[in-house]
């Protein structure tokens, strides 16, 4: 305890001769803190960000995307992707992280998530700099990737990307325009493995798959107000899904069988999804990382929604 005194007077002290502890100061006395707190102005921000800190995989796979990895000193216990983000110091978990080390790794900038609330807090009474993005939503996540490259001077990086991914996402749309619209469900977490269907959690509105599932040409099963709603499986009779796709992002680690997961789904044969054999197994990395590889997401469940659409015709 006390080295971690010494640790963090030390560091306090070495920003008091600057702007930023001044900037700390100031946010102290008021109690308010933007979203961005530069350091002097925006320009000298974008040529200081040389020291990136992740506190997310969303945010640490958008850095990659944006050519930051350089710059990036410090990813969470949880970002493992793109497989360099393996080599980067850990700075600990996604809601508890080691803030000795995340002031060790002296940051000109450290990224997080509007859940990040207590890092905020802590992190800011030493002036650090921070950036707060979202990726609760779609269009969060496009003006994340703005935002990101903005404060760490990769302007043209990133309105390329967005611009790649709303082309991409405009050709899912032409292509399934006019198209029936299925039911769908999407699962995100149950009790694998226990041969039955109980207690399993669904996408309700909560503004990521939900949207998607209207982007890739279908409407939610679910016609609730809950974000993550627990569903039995008598409720998924009632809601009689056309579609089913089954959110397992750890599929490859935990060894679970796909056909074993398709026996459980057989034991409510009553609903179309599966009389018509339309469940699917999403079990990518990505699927559960809300950040730039949204897209494969999208054209993957567009794809198994309408497998009629012409998905080798280039728009």
């Amino acid at each position: 305890m006390r080295q971690t005194l010494i640790l963090l007077a030390i560091v306090f002290i070495s920003f008091a001769g600057g702007y930023l502890a001044k900037i700390a100061f100031q946010k102290q006395k008021t109690g308010i803190y933007s979203t961005l707190e530069v350091v002097a102005s925006q320009d000298q921000t974008r040529t200081s960000c040389r020291r990136i800190i992740s506190l997310a995989p969303s945010i640490t796979e958008t850095l990659f995307k944006l050519g930051l990895a350089d710059r990036v000193v410090g990813v969470t216990d949880y970002c493992d992707f793109p497989p360099e983000a393996q080599a980067k110091t850990r700075i600990g978990g996604y809601y508890d992280p080691n803030y000795e080390a995340i002031i060790a790794l002296r940051p000109d900038i450290v990224i997080m998530l509007p859940e990040h609330q207590e890092p905020k807090q802590y992190l800011s009474r030493f002036g650090l700099n921070l950036l707060i993005v979202d990726h609760k939503s779609i269009p969060a996540i496009l003006s994340s990737i703005t935002a990101i490259g903005n404060a760490c001077g990769a302007e043209q990086k990133a309105a390329f990307i967005v611009h790649d991914l709303r082309e991409r996402m405009e050709s899912i749309k032409l292509k399934t325009d006019g198209l029936n619209r299925p039911k769908v469900m999407i699962t995100v977490g149950r009790n694998m493995g226990s041969g039955s269907l109980k207690d399993i959690y669904i996408s309700g509105r909560d503004g990521f798959y939900d949207k998607m599932i209207t982007l890739a040409g279908g409407v939610n099963a679910y016609t609730g107000n809950v974000t993550f709603p627990v569903v039995s499986g008598e409720g998924i009779i009632r809601m009689n899904p056309e579609v089913i796709i089954d959110i397992i992002p750890d599929l490859e680690q935990k060894g679970w069988d796909k056909a074993m997961i398709t026996k459980e789904w057989k034991t409510i044969f009553q609903v179309d999804a599966i009389k018509n054999n339309r469940v699917y197994i999403f079990g990518e990395d990505y699927v559960a990382v809300p950040g730039p590889r949204f897209i494969l997401i999208m054209e993957q469940m567009a794809k198994v929604i309408h497998p009629e659409a012409d998905w080798q015709q280039a728009q």
